[in-house]
């Protein structure tokens, strides 16, 4: 695999990773009746989701270009 795609791949996989947390708190501060707080790890996580999603795509461009479409 390319060192290019390898880094979307391990980009990908952090942005994961935070998104999972944000997630957790998010739980967190809407079992205790902080929305606000709720809503803006919620928002975060989904901008952490895209982040990963963009890496992800370009991963898949990476071997496409590499070793052709499979």
């Amino acid at each position: 695999m390319s060192k290019k795609a390898a880094e979307h791949h391990r980009k990908a996989s952090e942005h994961h990773s935070h998104a999972a947390r944000h997630h957790n708190e998010a739980a967190k501060h809407h079992e205790s009746g902080s929305h606000e707080k709720a809503a803006h790890h919620a928002h975060t996580a989904a901008g952490h989701e895209a982040q990963a999603e963009e890496h992800s795509r370009e991963a898949r461009k990476q071997h496409t270009t590499e070793h052709g479409q499979k």
